[in-house]
């Protein structure tokens, strides 16, 4: 079982595959925030995914963050969440990224542990 403090750390360097302009989020050569959404979403998943019971996933169900500050192309960007509560199959993280100047996000994220393959199936059933 999950318990609340587990920590994940992920890192990046922001490269033009990364901007706002490339994710159609605006027009500068500045992170993205779909971008910083992701990173935010991988550093809270992966974080957890070790301690899962094999054939078990997360899917991410609610994301609310604040982009703060911009960082440019070549800064790199540290992405640190924890766990802060595990309720059954419900998990509720905090989220804080930061290049090399300072904070630039924080977020609230919510994911559910599911069956990655009866989930998939649900999915698929999707295409008929």
């Amino acid at each position: 079982m999950l318990e609340a403090g587990i920590k994940g750390l992920e890192e990046m360097t922001v490269t033009p595959d990364d901007t706002a302009q490339v994710y159609k989020s605006g027009t500068l050569q500045v992170l993205a925030t779909p971008r910083l959404a992701a990173l935010m979403e991988e550093t809270a998943w992966k974080s957890v995914a070790q301690a899962l019971e094999p054939g078990k996933g997360t899917v991410g169900t609610r994301l609310e963050l604040d982009h703060l500050a911009p960082t440019p192309v070549g800064m790199k960007v540290q992405c640190e969440s924890v766990l802060e509560k595990a309720e059954g199959r419900k998990l509720v993280f905090s989220i804080t990224a930061k290049d090399e100047k300072g904070e630039i996000g924080t977020a609230k994220h919510e994911r559910f542990i599911v069956e990655e393959e009866k989930f998939q199936k649900k999915a698929d059933q999707k295409n008929g």
